[in-house]
């Protein structure tokens, strides 16, 4: 798959998930915006975009809000001339507790990073993606947003909305020739997972490797997946390869019963 003469941003690209998108993405030939809250590890990122030879531009910005987003992506434009591709990435994990316990403004972070940042992100870029009639909004869920998720009441309700999102965005940029499509992830290894275990274990008063079986049971390939097959698949979705795919909810997630 090649993305020779793409332009990228990613959000949340500054570590995790949001790191290997971006490096996958680089790596297939596109120069790569990326935006987070930490300029540190933005800059660790962008050193390693420029050692793969591709161009990089990384911006400190709170997606959730709304002229971070705009200065975000008038800085893109500045530099590169123009969006071919956005990868709604960036997301918080929320608390672990029964919904009486959650506090409101635990839920207001969690939809306003997680979903409100995507819209946001969404309305930046679309216009000049509309003028050129060309755009891949490529947004990043979780089989959370497909399923009931008890204790995760935030987070899942956030990824059932970017799923929504999705498919509602898809039906009104197709006109535009503009393809929008939403990965939902199984459990993915590494940092991000083991905290949500832990959280979840101390909830419940269950060691830690008892819960996360709970997470591997219910896939068919009795594994997590990476980040790499994560972000292979926003490649493939991002690409030309995948102009005819559009409004779909794509998992990655070793087979998850839904």
């Amino acid at each position: 798959m090649s993305l020779a003469n793409q332009v990228a941003i990613v959000t949340g690209g500054g570590n995790g998930i949001g790191r290997t998108i971006a490096l996958r993405l680089a790596r297939d030939g596109a120069d790569v915006v990326i935006a987070g809250r930490r300029q540190a590890t933005l800059e660790e990122t962008a050193m390693a975009i420029r050692a793969l030879g591709k161009k990089t531009l990384p911006v400190v910005a709170d997606v959730s809000r709304e002229d971070d987003v705009n200065a975000m992506a008038g800085k893109a434009r500045d530099t590169f001339g123009r969006i071919d591709i956005l990868v709604n990435n960036a997301g918080i994990i929320g608390p672990t507790a029964p919904l009486v316990s959650v506090k409101r403004a635990e839920w207001d972070e969690v939809m306003a990073v997680n979903l409100t940042g995507a819209y946001l992100c969404a309305k930046a870029v679309l216009p000049d993606m509309i003028a050129r009639r060309s755009g891949k909004i490529v947004n990043i869920a979780s089989v959370a947003g497909k399923v009931a998720y008890a204790l995760r009441s935030p987070y899942a309700v956030s990824k059932w909305g970017m799923i929504g999102l999705t498919l509602t965005l898809a039906q009104e940029a197709g006109a535009s020739n503009i393809q929008v499509n939403v990965v939902c992830p199984g459990p993915v290894a590494g940092e991000r997972m083991r905290r949500v275990i832990n959280d979840r274990a101390a909830e419940l008063g269950r060691p830690a490797a008892e819960v996360e079986q709970f997470y591997v049971a219910d896939t068919a390939l009795k594994r997590m997946v990476t980040e790499e097959d994560v972000a292979a698949l926003v490649a493939f979705v991002a690409s030309s390869e995948a102009d005819n795919i559009t409004g779909q909810a794509i998992d990655v997630s070793a087979g998850h019963s839904l």
